[in-house]
This record gives structure tokens, C-alpha cells and sequence, in this order.
């Protein structure tokens, strides 16, 4: 389940952001996200989140996003992964 987790959060990366094909592939747990894509600004976030909840089945509250979720590609799979293991 974490391999499919970890490839359908890729996609919804790519899908959302538009990134180059192949781009999300590259990312490893350490690779930045908000602050380090351009393409992840601020009026992107709002979408990416939707996005998650609608292709993950989970439910995020605005008081578990903060800086720390959109750091790093690892930071936010381990956000999802513990989400749908709670869902």
C-alpha cells in the first residue's frame, strides 16, 4: 500500500502542478516542495489539498496545514500515509 500511496501522490504532484513529465519521479523524501517549486505557490496549496482529499478519501483540517506538511515530498507522503491509515 505505501508503493501505490507513494505513486498516486507523485501523479496528483504532477497532475495539479503541471510539473514536467517525469519531474515528480525524481523527487526523493528530501526534495522541497512549498518554497522550492515555483509551480507550488500559494493559490496552488488550496487545490493540491482538495486534490488530495478527493483522490486519497481523506479529510484534512485547516489545523494540520502548516509549514511543516509542504516541505519536503517525504514530510507530506507521511502526512497522507498516516491520514488513510486513520481514514
Amino acid at each position: 500500500m505505501t508503493a501505490s500511496i507513494d505513486h498516486k501522490l507523485r501523479r496528483v504532484l504532477a497532475d495539479v502542478l503541471g510539473l514536467k513529465p517525469g519531474q515528480s519521479d525524481a523527487f526523493t523524501k528530501d526534495t522541497g516542495l512549498f518554497g522550492h517549486l515555483p509551480e507550488l505557490d500559494s493559490m496552488a496549496v488550496a487545490g493540491l489539498l482538495t486534490e488530495l482529499e478527493d483522490r486519497f478519501d481523506i479529510v484534512i483540517d485547516e489545523d494540520e496545514v502548516d509549514g511543516e506538511l509542504l516541505e519536503t515530498y517525504g514530510a507530506l507522503l507521511a502526512f497522507v500515509k498516516a491520514k488513510r491509515e486513520a481514514a
